[in-house]
């Protein structure tokens, strides 16, 4: 049995730990300018965190604007938390959660606004926002509508919306004999194109999608719920408002993933299941001409343009992007689903009147512009979409015609919840698990989450 002394060490050794758990969960900065909120000099400091994917251009562009800002009462200092996407919303939950050294302004994906809302993490901007002649003449309702929580009130700022479609290489395309401009009508075409580049280029990997738990809302959004929607069915249903945890389309869009697999026409597992998949596939398989096909989002390109993180001489015209069409080609034809990216403001943020005065300058249209056009995202400013410069980037207009089917995810608090549940059950089918088996295991975690009277089988 322990003695008094030794209980009272233990305890006071894990306060310590817990301590250092919290401060380190929002002070991931190397600036350690970062970790006050006051410089030397008497000026405000704010911490700006986001998600550092490695390729600097969240910070290259914070100190840009911040140059352009030219506050002298106001210092505006990178804050980064280095993660998989997996990763970044628990650590961001955590930062945001800190009454000490929590962020001022952080990068914000809308389908955890509203979990996060609920949970009282972030501040209400709706009348800050009210005052701003951007937000009435340059923001568009369902952008906006984004960004509003189940309460009814504005939370973020939106920076980015996005489409997604498949990405494919026309080396490889050449090499296997298949057409320079592809568009796959249905399903069974893409995996067609795969069996073929399959037998004609066998060092080639067919076809790649996010298939894992630690690509997070990617293996969701960019992998299931586009084969899902593409199928025909629902995530939610609206009019009944229950999840569906069990329906043909399920089983659809499950089997083409399964398909993937047991065919061979997917990466390794070892490449596929970890945090820096899509990096893999964007950065090296694809420049590299060792992927044929690839389901992604439109901002992959961003990696390959003059600056990015992969510069790719020439890829405009090694690489096609059409949309995704639907399983079997029934109307609409084409499917993307759409989210995006905005800026918010913590409720423990200490300087929260700084950084709303930020987040409108950072928000302008020059500013909007440069991180668009660095991070290769579709704009939400009506202005920037008009704009020459925007309109020249390379398979703009391709990725805006794709929003004409554009769906969106359920505006629901559980389904942060839900989506990680979506990634262990793509994770499982990638991995050799039957459909069935994974919709069984699906609905029961879902059931659990959402309760038996908010679950209905399709």
């Amino acid at each position: 049995m322990l003695s008094k002394k030794m209980l009272k060490r233990i305890s006071l050794l894990i306060s310590g730990i817990i301590m250092t758990s919290s401060l380190v969960a929002c002070g991931n900065s190397n600036d350690k300018s970062a970790s006050s909120s006051a410089s030397s000099d008497g000026a405000i400091t704010l911490k700006f965190t986001y998600r550092d994917d490695g390729s600097n251009t969240y910070k290259k562009w914070i100190e840009e604007v911040n140059e352009k800002y030219n506050n002298p009462k106001v210092k505006v200092v990178a804050a980064p938390i280095t993660a998989s996407e997996g990763d970044y919303f628990t650590k961001i939950d955590l930062a945001l959660k800190s009454g000490t050294n929590c962020p001022d302004v952080i990068t914000e994906d809308t389908f955890m606004l509203n979990s996060d809302a609920s949970a009282g993490y972030l501040e209400d901007l709706t009348s800050q926002l009210s005052s701003w002649s951007d937000w009435t003449s340059q923001f568009s309702e369902p952008l906006k509508k984004g960004v509003t929580a189940s309460d009814g009130k504005v939370y973020a700022v939106p920076y980015s919306t996005d489409s997604r479609g498949l990405w494919y290489n026309k080396d490889v395309f050449k090499k296997a004999g298949l057409p320079e401009n592809w568009q796959p009508k249905n399903w069974d075409e893409i995996l067609q194109a795969c069996q073929t580049i399959k037998e004609k280029c066998p060092d080639v990997v067919p076809f790649w999608m996010n298939s894992g738990k630690a690509t997070g809302e990617a293996t969701s959004m960019q992998t299931y719920e586009m084969l899902l929607y593409g199928a025909g069915g629902t995530l939610y249903d609206a009019n009944s408002k229950k999840w569906v945890v069990n329906s043909n389309e399920m089983t659809d869009a499950l089997n083409f993933i399964d398909t993937i697999y047991e065919k061979g026409y997917g990466p390794s597992l070892s490449l596929v299941l970890n945090g820096e998949a899509g990096n893999t596939f964007a950065r090296k398989y694809m420049p590299a001409a060792k992927v044929g096909i690839a389901l992604d989002g439109y901002w992959t390109s961003g990696n390959w343009a003059k600056g990015g993180p992969a510069e790719w001489e020439d890829y405009i015209n090694k690489v096609g992007f059409v949309p995704m069409p639907t399983s079997k080609g029934q109307d609409p034809k084409t499917i993307t689903m759409s989210g995006g990216w905005s800026l918010a403001i913590p409720k423990q943020s200490k300087n929260k009147e700084a950084a709303m005065d930020f987040i409108k300058f950072a928000m302008n249209k020059e500013n909007m512009l440069s991180i668009d056009k660095a991070s290769g995202f579709l704009t939400t400013r009506k202005d920037v979409a008009e704009d020459k410069d925007f309109m020249a980037i390379p398979f703009n207009q391709q990725a805006t015609e794709m929003l004409k089917n554009a769906v969106f995810r359920p505006a629901e608090d559980k389904y942060p919840a839900i989506s990680t549940e979506i990634q262990s059950m793509v994770e499982s089918v990638a991995s050799g698990t039957k459909p069935a088996d994974a919709i069984a295991k699906y609905s029961q975690n879902v059931t659990r989450i959402a309760g038996d009277d908010k679950v209905v089988n399709k």
